[in-house]
């Protein structure tokens, strides 16, 4: 076996397998939060799953973690990137004297160093830098597609190390069939364009004739609380690299365009012919927002009903 490594994250972030599989020769195992059958895992390499079905908050699994690499000695831990992890990795790698990396692209072995190559800059640059020693890494589980390898796979409860105040009173899965905005191939997203909440209704028509997940920036979510965090894109919400991104009311600020500039084709709409985001899209319509989208809605509607 080559280095020992430890991916973390829900069932939905096996992607993060891929990047793993980019050292020699990898001893794999995966450290599961939440539901989710850990023997498929397998077929993917992962020799062995710790399962944490206890949600925690990101201090106790910085302890958690800090406990369990020390035990397995693993050289690369690799974790999704959101608010959740972005807060709790860095206390265990504080904690472990480790270096950590986020928006990793990819990896390179060399002997017992290793090149890590990561967005930076706003992701306007891909930055390379020669590590040894733990390295926590932070990536998009969708960026990567892990190979087929199957192993035989051993399965442990981990016990949580709790340390906090924080009490979870009860856990509530997402509807079934929600699609992750993280996975989504289709995304119409939201701005401070819009003046009232109850006039988003005009992007989730939008969105319901594409077929679309909706997206937001960080106003919406954070500020003014329209939306969840989970509809949150940028560099401090959700990582998305969908077939076509529709950005309304948006201006584009490198915060938000960091989270979705891998998208394959970016439409932006906005009555400001000077907003940023007409400088990083394919196709731009300078228009007012409630005049433009309802007549799109309509026409589109009834395009694809033919």
């Amino acid at each position: 076996m080559g280095m020992k490594a430890l991916v973390i994250g829900s069932i939905g972030d096996a992607g993060l397998i891929g990047l793993a599989q980019k050292v020699e020769r990898p001893e794999i195992h995966y450290l599961l939060i939440g539901p989710g059958d850990a023997t498929q895992l397998g077929r993917y390499g992962v020799s062995k799953v710790y399962q944490l079905t206890t949600l925690i908050d990101e201090a106790s699994l910085a302890e958690t973690l800090a406990d369990l690499v020390s035990k397995e000695a693993y050289s690369i831990i690799i974790t999704p990137v959101s608010k959740y992890f972005k807060t709790a990795i860095p206390m265990a790698a504080q904690k472990l004297s480790s270096s950590l990396f986020v928006d990793v692209v990819d990896i390179k072995q060399s002997g017992d160093t290793l090149e890590v190559v990561y967005n930076g800059i706003g992701n306007r640059a891909q930055l390379s830098v020669r590590v040894s020693g733990k390295v926590f890494l932070m990536a998009p589980p969708a960026r990567f597609k892990p190979s087929e390898s199957p192993v035989s796979t051993t399965i442990e409860t981990l016990q949580p190390k709790v340390v906090s105040a924080v009490k979870v009173v009860s856990t509530e899965e997402k509807p079934k069939g929600k699609v992750r905005i993280e996975d989504a191939e289709l995304i119409v997203s939201v701005g401070r364009g819009f003046k009232k909440q109850e006039d988003l209704k005009l992007a989730f028509e939008l969105a319901e004739v594409l077929g679309a997940e909706i997206g937001c920036s960080r106003p919406i979510a954070a500020d003014l609380k329209w939306l969840s965090e989970d509809h949150w894109i940028g560099l401090s919400g959700h990582k998305v690299r969908p077939k076509l991104y529709i950005a309304i009311g948006i201006s584009g600020q490198p915060q938000h365009l960091a989270g979705m500039m891998e998208s394959r084709t970016v439409v932006v709409i906005n009555n400001d012919p000077n907003a940023p985001f007409f400088k990083n899209c394919d196709y731009g319509v300078v228009e007012d927002l409630y005049k433009f989208v309802p007549a799109l809605t309509k026409k589109l509607r009834e395009i694809l009903k033919k």
